[in-house]
């Protein structure tokens, strides 16, 4: 993943240039029709969605239809490979989206509604990369540690927790482990859902962009 980070930072750096100086990076916008506008647009569009249905699927619906089919470890193990992949995806998708939103309404002229927006889109951006590079390398270390305990006493290849719970009230060592993880893993979860919940904000704005681009009834 070294080469993902690489261009995840280069993503970055291009979408906080373009907040701060858009015209010097892309070019003054010729007008709302112009080629670099379009572009914008749908790159914003397309990221936005893109990061937005995937935060929907992994955080409520592929991630608990797994915890409660596939046995614990299996479901760790799965996850410690998917997470990574999954928060560069939504980082790329949020720094990208912000770079177009800041591009076709820069900062100082923009309203204070569409302020707001970039902030919402800022936030999520920095949700995801906290999850990214901070919480998730540090929930997967926790996992494995205690994976091994787990292995040692022989339970983990269950689906759910219940034999997880009840070594744990007799073994000080999983039950401190528990704790642990369940700090990291919960500060990883709450970003997680700040970001889906900055990204719900934004939405907000999409609805009034819609008329201008819906067929007429007429027309049908």
């Amino acid at each position: 993943m070294a080469w993902a980070t690489r261009f995840l930072a280069a993503v970055c750096f291009f979408a906080v240039g373009v907040v701060f100086a858009p015209d010097a990076l892309l070019g003054a916008r010729s007008g709302s029709g112009g080629g670099t506008a379009t572009a914008a647009k749908v790159a914003h569009l397309l990221c936005f969605a893109t990061s937005w249905g995937a935060a929907l699927w992994a955080t409520f619906i592929g991630g608990i239809i797994m915890f409660k089919n596939l046995p614990r470890h299996q479901f760790g193990n799965l996850q410690g490979k998917m997470f990574p992949a999954y928060f560069t995806l939504i980082s790329v998708c949020a720094a990208v989206s912000v770079a177009a939103f800041s591009y076709l309404h820069p900062w100082k002229t923009a309203s204070t509604v569409e302020r707001y927006q970039l902030g919402f889109l800022l936030s999520a951006l920095g949700f995801d990369l906290s999850n990214l590079l901070v919480f998730t390398p540090m929930t997967i270390e926790m996992m494995k540690k205690r994976h091994k305990i787990e292995r040692d006493m022989s339970i983990g290849e269950e689906v759910g927790w219940s034999k997880n719970v009840q070594v744990a009230k007799k073994n000080p060592t999983l039950a401190a482990m528990n704790k642990k993880f369940g700090m990291i893993h919960g500060l990883s979860s709450l970003a997680n859902i700040m970001a889906f919940g900055s990204l719900a904000m934004h939405s907000w704005l999409l609805p009034e962009k819609l008329p201008a681009v819906m067929i007429p009834s007429t027309h049908l």
